[in-house]
This record gives C-alpha cells, sequence and structure tokens, in this order.
C-alpha cells in the first residue's frame, strides 16, 4: 500500500494551510489501527486537503491513495474514505456557473473537473462494496455510485438487487436515497426510479423503508406521491413510535437525552460526529429525522401538508421526534410564509417539556419568529418566569448575551420581559442584543432609562469601549431618551481611536433621536459638521437638524457629503436630505444624477430622498423596481418608499410588484431553506407595507 507516495513532490503543491508535505502522514493516518489518529487524519483531509469541498492539486495526488485504502478491508473505517472520495469527485459545476467564473475561479473549476473524471474513472470499485461485511461501507457506497459512475442505469438495476438482499435498515435507506439521486441526476430515469418508489411507498413494505421510498419520491418525483401524503406520513409515524422496525426497540423516553461517557474525540469533527452517534443512541429509529427533511424539502411549497406532519411530531410522546420537529418548524416558518399560528402554539408548549433540549430548542425557533410568536407569548412568560438563571447566557470567550426566551418576549414588545431586562442591565458585562429588545419593547422599556444611563456614564472609553456602549446607545435611542443626552455627549467627546468613528456614530444617532433635547451637543455638532465628506459629519448633520431644525446649518455639509468619495457618507447623506424634504429641493440634481451610480444601495437611497425631496415618483419609482428585481434585499427599503408614496397606481408595474410579492408563498430572503435570525421579521416587515403601499389604493386589505 502507498506505493510511489514518497515520490510524489508534495512540498512543491499547497493546501488550504499551506505546503502540502504533511499530506503523506495524513494518508498514512487514515490506516492507523488507532481511532484517535484516523479521526485526526480525517480531519485533517477535510480540514486541509478537502478544505470547505475545495480541490487543489494535492487533492487530486491523493485520489489514487485513496481508493487503495478503499479496496482493502483491512482498513477501519473505510465507509468515511469513501464519503471523501464521494466529496471530492462530485462536485458539478453547471455551463452557467463556468461562464462566469474568474481566471482564479477557472483553475479551481478545472481541478473539480480532474478530480470527478480521476473518481468516476475508478468508481466501478464501489459495485463490490455494495455487499461488503463493514455496514459502515455500505451505508457509503451507493450514494458514491450514484453521483460518480458513468453508467447509471446498471446503478440503478445493482440498488434495486442489492436492496433484496440487504437486511440493516439505514444501509437499505441509502440505497433507496441513491436511487433518487440517480433520478435527479439523470431525468431519463425518473420515471423507471419513480415507479419502484412508488412500488417501495405501498402497505406491504416495513414503514421505515416507505418513508425512506415517500421521502425520495418528494425529492424526485412528486408528482407521483399520494394525494393523501400527510396522512400517510402521519401513520408511518405513528407505527414506528410504537415499533421502530425490524432489530429495533421501543421509544426509550426515560433515557437522558445526551451522549454517553466516552473519552471526548480529539478534533472538531470528532465531536460532532461522537455528539450525533449520542444523540442515536437513544433514539427511536434514529434515521427518521434525516428521512423526514428530505421528504419536507421535497414537498417544498406544499405549506399545509408540512404543516399537518410537523403538528403530528410535535404531538409525539417521543421527545426526540419533538425536538426534530421543532427544528423543521423553524425551517418552514422562516422559509415559508402561511398561517402557522397552530405550530407557533404547539412549539411554545415545549417550553414546558422536562427535555431541557426539547425547551431550548423551542425557544429559539420563537426567537427567531418576532410578532409570530403572539401564540407562544405566555408560555414564553412563563419560561422566563420561572427560569432566572437563563435571563442572560454567556458563550464560551466569556462575552454574554441574553437567553432564548427572553428576547422572544422582548420581541414580542410584551412587558413581561422588563425584569430579565433590568437583570441584563445589571450584569457586569451588558449584554450586546439588550439594545434591540428595549427598542422591539418601546415605550414599556420607559423604566430602564435609569439604568441605561448609570451602565453608559460608567463605560471607560478604551478601545473596548464600543462593544460596551453600544448596546447602551442602541437602547437610549429607541427609547429616544432626551435625559440621557449629557452621558451621550461624553461618548461623543472622548471616544478613542479604536473603533471610535463606530462609536461616535452610534451616539450621534442617539442625540439625533433625542431632538431638541440635545441642545446641549450643538457646539460639538457644530464643529463636527465643519470637517464634511465623512460619515461622521453627516450623521452629525442630521442630529444638528434634529436639534435645531434649521436646513441652512446642515445643507453645505450634506452637499458636500453627496460628492464624496465614500459611498457609506453619500448614502447617509441621502438619508439625512430625504429628512429634510422639500427644505433640501436644491439638492435634487445632485440626487438625480446619482440614479445612474454602479452602487444598488446608492441608487436606492438616491431615489427615495429625491422622492422626498422633489415629490416627483415618476423619476423615482422606475429607480426602485429595477433594484426590487435585481436584489431581493432592497426590497424592504423599496415598499418602505411606496408604501409612503401611496395610494400606488392601480394597474400599475408597481402595483403589479407589489401583488406578485404578496402572493409569494415563498419568504423573499430565504434561500434553499437556509434563513438567518432576522428574516422572518424582515420578511413580514416587508408584507406589511406592501398591503400598506396597496391599501391607500383600493381602501381594502388586497387578496
Amino acid at each position: 500500500m502507498f506505493a510511489g507516495i514518497d515520490e510524489v513532490d508534495w512540498a512543491s503543491m499547497e493546501h488550504a494551510y499551506g505546503p502540502a508535505d504533511d499530506v503523506p502522514a495524513l494518508l498514512r493516518g487514515l490506516a492507523s489501527a488507532d481511532p484517535a489518529e484516523r479521526e485526526r487524519a480525517l480531519d485533517g483531509m477535510y480540514g486541509a486537503v478537502h478544505h470547505q469541498g475545495d480541490v487543489y492539486p494535492c487533492t487530486l495526488a491523493c485520489i489514487p491513495f485513496l481508493f487503495e485504502l478503499v479496496a482493502d478491508p483491512s482498513v477501519p473505517d473505510r465507509g468515511d474514505i469513501v464519503e471523501l472520495l464521494t466529496s471530492i469527485g462530485g462536485i458539478d459545476l453547471g455551463e452557467d456557473d463556468e461562464a462566469e467564473l474568474d481566471e482564479e475561479e477557472a483553475e479551481g473549476a478545472a481541478n473539480y473537473a480532474m478530480a470527478a473524471a480521476a473518481v468516476s474513472a475508478n468508481a466501478g470499485v464501489f459495485f463490490a462494496l455494495l455487499a461488503d461485511e463493514d455496514p459502515g461501507v455500505r451505508l457509503s457506497a451507493p450514494l458514491a455510485l450514484a453521483a460518480l459512475h458513468d453508467d447509471p442505469a446498471r446503478v440503478l438495476a445493482l440498488l434495486r438487487a442489492r436492496l433484496a438482499a440487504e437486511r440493516a435498515d439505514e444501509v437499505r435507506f441509502a440505497l433507496v436515497e441513491a436511487a433518487g439521486r440517480l433520478a435527479l441526476r439523470h431525468r431519463p430515469l425518473a420515471g423507471p426510479v419513480a415507479d419502484w418508489l412508488s412500488r417501495l411507498a405501498a402497505e406491504s413494505h416495513p414503514p421505515g423503508l416507505r418513508l425512506a421510498a415517500l421521502a425520495q419520491l418528494a425529492r424526485c418525483a412528486p408528482h407521483a406521491l399520494p394525494g393523501d401524503v400527510a396522512s400517510v406520513v402521519t401513520a408511518l409515524l405513528r407505527q414506528l413510535r410504537a415499533f421502530p422496525g425490524p432489530g429495533g426497540a421501543r421509544a426509550r423516553t426515560a433515557e437522558p437525552l445526551g451522549p454517553g461517557a466516552e473519552a471526548a474525540p480529539v478534533t472538531l469533527l470528532g465531536q460532532l460526529r461522537a455528539r450525533s452517534a449520542g444523540e442515536s443512541a437513544v433514539r427511536t429509529a434514529p434515521w427518521t429525522a434525516d428521512l423526514l427533511r428530505t421528504l419536507h424539502a421535497g414537498l417544498d411549497d406544499r405549506v399545509a401538508e408540512r404543516a399537518a406532519l410537523l403538528a403530528d411530531q410535535l404531538r409525539s410522546p417521543d421527545p426526540w421526534q419533538r425536538i426534530d420537529a421543532v427544528r423543521m418548524t423553524g425551517g418552514l416558518m422562516g422559509g415559508w410564509r402561511g398561517s402557522h399560528t397552530e405550530l407557533v402554539r404547539l412549539v411554545g408548549e415545549q417550553l414546558a417539556a422536562p427535555e431541557p433540549k426539547l425547551a431550548e430548542a423551542a425557544s429559539h425557533v420563537l426567537e427567531d419568529l418576532f410578532a409570530l410568536a403572539a401564540p407562544a407569548a405566555d408560555a414564553l412568560a412563563a419560561r422566563v418566569a420561572a427560569d432566572p438563571g437563563a435571563w442572560v447566557r454567556e458563550w464560551a470567550d466569556g462575552r454574554p448575551e441574553l437567553g432564548s426566551a427572553v428576547k422572544a418576549l422582548a420581541r414580542l414588545g410584551d412587558a413581561r420581559a422588563l425584569p430579565a431586562l433590568a437583570a441584563a442591565l445589571d450584569h457586569p458585562g451588558v449584554p450586546y442584543d439588550v439594545g434591540p429588545a428595549i427598542g422591539f419593547l418601546g415605550e414599556a422599556a420607559r423604566p430602564l432609562t435609569g439604568a441605561l444611563r448609570r451602565r453608559l456614564a460608567d463605560v471607560v472609553l478604551d478601545e473596548h469601549a464600543y462593544d460596551r456602549a453600544r448596546p447602551l446607545l442602541t437602547g437610549l435611542t429607541a427609547l429616544r431618551a432626551g435625559e440621557a443626552a449629557p452621558e451621550v455627549l461624553r461618548v461623543l467627546r472622548d471616544a478613542g481611536e479604536f473603533r471610535g468613528e463606530w462609536l461616535r456614530t452610534a451616539a450621534l444617532r442617539a442625540l439625533a433621536s433625542f431632538g431638541p433635547a440635545a441642545r446641549c451637543a450643538v457646539p460639538e455638532l457644530r464643529a463636527l459638521v465643519r470637517h464634511p465628506g465623512t460619515v461622521e459629519a453627516t450623521e452629525a448633520a442630521g442630529a444638528l437638524w434634529a436639534v435645531e431644525g434649521e436646513a441652512g446649518a446642515v445643507l453645505p455639509a450634506l452637499i458636500e457629503g453627496l460628492a464624496s468619495e465614500s459611498v457609506y457618507a453619500r448614502r447617509a447623506a441621502a438619508g439625512v436630505l430625504g429628512r429634510l424634504g422639500e427644505r433640501a429641493a436644491v439638492t435634487a440634481p445632485r440626487l438625480r444624477a446619482l440614479l445612474r451610480h454602479e452602487e444598488l444601495w446608492l441608487r436606492v437611497d438616491a431615489a427615495v430622498a429625491l422622492w422626498e425631496v422633489s415629490g416627483r415618483a415618476a423619476e423615482c419609482v422606475p429607480v426602485l423596481l429595477a433594484a426590487w428585481e435585481q436584489n431581493r434585499h432592497v426590497r424592504v427599503r423599496v415598499a418602505e418608499c411606496l408604501a409612503r408614496m401611496r395610494p400606488v397606481g392601480a394597474g400599475s408595474e408597481a402595483a403589479r410588484v407589489l401583488l406578485a410579492e404578496l402572493t409569494s408563498v415563498r419568504r423573499h430572503n430565504a434561500t434553499d431553506g437556509v434563513h438567518g435570525s432576522h428574516d422572518t421579521y424582515t420578511d413580514e416587515k416587508l408584507l406589511a407595507l406592501c398591503r400598506r403601499a396597496l391599501l391607500g389604493n383600493t381602501g381594502k386589505e388586497p387578496t
């Protein structure tokens, strides 16, 4: 084994972290008898040689040696190596991708192509592995064949034949999954695969296999799913809860929901695998979660059916199935619009569950829902009141943050979060997310003003001042707490150099929110305005306008801001000019010139400001609608302006765009099932703005 490995000039090649002269040791480590050494080697292969899916020349040089390892039955954990080869050879760039590559990306694409060719040329090795004695190898081989072999019809025939002989449940599901992958990659096989999967989904087969077949049907042939797929899957889940399958056991709900007491793995990859194995060890039919995730992905926009499935899961007596359901419910609501009231209520019920992981998962989902979490408000309040120790959590590096249940309750604007926020302000380190939480509470958080002022007055203005002061400034800004002007002015005057511009900008925004109550800051604001062309000068002009209301005192600085080399300064200037309205009409030509700027966000800000200073919608709306189509993330900004312009003309292009948004079931900012912590909030805000813009025209809510 490894003949010729020392003849490869590894030192002349590089991986993600430098010279590749350590690769031979990694390859040999994969064959070690020591599990810890194998783990380190595999972690090194993924972490450096195949870093985040990249393929380097040294990755290509590894391929022959990886196949040697796979073919040797004495090598432990060969299934891991099969998965590594599948990943290295399985990247498929489409023609559209290749057409947009720059020189560096083209070199990477060439490496991907060579890797795919090299692994596919040897993929016949995987046929023998379908019947290997090692179940881990049998688990990995089907997907390797489906992803890499160039004779898909032969692969499908062997998958079907192997299913009849295979007895391990998870390997059988892998065979079915591989068939679905074949149908997706080779569309002529979609019909035969769908027919086979439909037969497997019939009642004569075990429930786990039927569920696996339905999941793959949803992926590759959703039209072939039974019309009552939700009720069929619900019935299968109930069967699995009682009898998970051959060799299975009844639900083990009395066992702890955590990993075993084995020695800690030595790498991050090992820790993740150990955590997964620990969860699987105490689960009933642990593969059910993966099958259901696949099914949900295939059902896509069939939101009502997906919600019905999740509602049943959330009522399961098995806490692990409820944990899975909570997580998938978060994915559904984060990516798709709909009436989610019942699901939210059921997620809220999990907050009272005795299993900590279940309650924690529920609070994390509710945290991201903002106003949509209202059906769970009482459950959140009860959770917060019952667990003061979770009001503030700390990251591993010691940074504090609000607990999920506290954040979720505050984001509802529920005053029952006040005691927790007050406690957070008494914490030695103020959590970074206290300020935004206060913002959602609004006037209900007014009693916290004194604590915010005291903490801000105590902030040492050193290199860490921004992290300490920002949450406090955010809270005072949200409350428009003008009585805090002296404390904010101290920050503005004495902020240091490190992140000083960020800190002064936050202070200036706070002063602007105070309006005339910040009159004590006028001398400092005027001094900053006399140095135009920066974000600080523009923010100071906005604050000075809010305090004094004299357009003549700030227009020169804002005009200079529009001409700044900094796009951020230009955008800030456009925003302040919009607040001045017709008093800034003299800047209309300059704003009009920015409508053709290459930076999309600046074009949008300029169009909004131009409408606000001139009232001429005709030249602004086309720019806004073009940006709407070019970048979905700009839609809230555009909709805010259209809502202020209302009524939107019936039959206009703007009305068409707004109605199309309102009738889409997909959230505008969700991508491939991935969503950010504020995406649901932002999308719901967009929908409200679209309705408001159209409501001015019709007099009633659009349908």
